[in-house]
């Protein structure tokens, strides 16, 4: 349990040595940092977001626990932190905390009544049908490199498939794929485009509210709008919003950093070829060692309280750090990896605010789908560029490769 705060020394400002989660750095190698950090500080430690806004980072595994599972003390409504006097109108990072009537910050009752009806709206996806439509949408999107030897492999797939899967899902139109490709990573990267991106998906989803409002179909929109919740046309364009953010990045950057895994690390060498690793290990490594959302903003102090051996003031941000927290030496074998099929990773969160089961079963047929389909296809698939060469994102909230580049013998394409 957490316990009371109490006052730090004199001299001894709650943030002194914040680390900063940006820059080089943080972008090359997060993991070096999160160690570092724990042996300075704990599981709880000072950091910096950009621009200078401190934060407390939870980088231990028992701790992560305890900050999701207790809202009356870590609330999710961000209109409690003490920083937004502060906060300039035009920080890249707002729209990933701005306080906004969506179920990402809804608590209580309020946050049950949405929650349940995303819940049963999810339960309604068949998972034969989305194991069908996401091979035909992975073969699409194969045929259309497949002849050319080579090919970038998160822009051209990784980014794509899961998103047009979700727009089938969804009921959204396929032409709206690259709108919405964009408005997400502008929004997740953090940078001058943040703001505009939130905005361009906002818009994208109020345009299908009205559509299914007419026209309702056999999608988790239509359900969300019948849901006997009553959810308004408000309410649903928001919380779609969170859907596609929270279904497509972490799925998109999960079969990105699974397929870099199996292409740099010798031990799935022989995966590539049907070997004995399967690709279901490959994702769930992939889980713990660079699972794709790192940093989560977060939870909000409702008062003043004492976690990990910080003190903790009411309004600070907290941030779930569940790479950090993957990687706690409590859970870990001595060998430094967890045992194979150890399912015990935060990376879909913990709590009542964690990923619904639903969306956990749909992300990891639509993962499986979309490296099974790839390694069939192109089986003598090779990294085209050195492991060292590959580039991160610049974004404190996941960890996600700017590109994976390669090469193959040009494969068969469909007619």
């Amino acid at each position: 349990m957490t316990e009371p705060a109490t006052t730090p020394p004199p001299g001894c400002p709650a943030h002194a040595g914040a680390a900063p989660l940006y820059g080089p750095r943080f972008q090359t190698d997060p993991g070096a940092l999160y160690q570092e950090l724990r042996q300075q500080h704990g599981p709880v430690a000072p950091v910096e977001l950009a621009g200078g806004v401190p934060a407390w980072l939870v980088i231990g595994y028992r701790e992560l626990q305890l900050v999701t599972s207790q809202p009356k003390v870590f609330g999710r409504d961000s209109t409690r932190w003490n920083q937004w006097p502060d906060i300039p109108a035009d920080w890249p990072l707002k729209p990933m905390m701005a306080p906004v009537p969506s179920i990402l910050y809804a608590e209580g009752a309020e946050h049950q009544r949405r929650s349940a009806a995303i819940t049963e709206a999810l339960a309604g996806i068949d998972p034969y049908e989305l194991k069908k439509f996401s091979e035909e949408i992975a073969d699409r999107l194969i045929d259309e490199f497949a002849g050319r030897g080579e090919a970038e492999l998160v822009a051209e797939y990784a980014h794509r498939m899961p998103l047009l899967v979700l727009c089938r899902i969804l009921g959204l139109d396929e032409d709206e794929a690259p709108v919405l490709i964009r408005g997400l990573v502008a929004m997740l990267d953090g940078g001058a485009d943040a703001q505009s991106g939130a905005q361009q998906l906002l818009d994208v989803m109020l345009r299908l509210v009205h559509r299914k409002r007419v026209d309702p179909g056999p999608d988790v929109t239509s359900r969300l709008l019948a849901h006997e919740a009553g959810l308004s046309d408000e309410e649903v364009m928001r919380d779609l919003r969170v859907l596609l953010i929270a279904g497509h990045q972490p799925c998109a950057y999960w079969i990105a950093n699974a397929l870099r895994l199996m292409l740099t690390d010798q031990r799935f060498a022989a995966s590539l070829t049907g070997g004995r690793r399967s690709i279901g290990q490959a994702l769930g490594e992939a889980l713990w060692e660079d699972t794709p959302t790192q940093i989560f903003a977060g939870r909000w102090a409702t008062r003043d309280v004492q976690l990990g051996g910080q003190r903790i003031a009411a309004g600070d941000m907290v941030l779930l750090g569940f790479a950090g927290a993957n990687a706690d030496p409590t859970v870990r074998q001595e060998s430094g990896r967890p045992a194979e099929n150890n399912r015990a990773y935060l990376s879909f969160s913990y709590g009542d605010h964690s990923c619904p089961y639903p969306a956990r079963e749909a992300a990891e047929v639509i993962a499986n789908t979309a490296i099974e389909v790839l390694l069939d296809r192109l089986p003598d698939l090779r990294l085209a560029a050195t492991e060292s060469a590959l580039v991160w994102r610049p974004s404190a909230w996941v960890r996600a490769l700017v590109a994976l580049p390669v090469a193959f013998t040009p494969g068969y394409v469909a007619d």
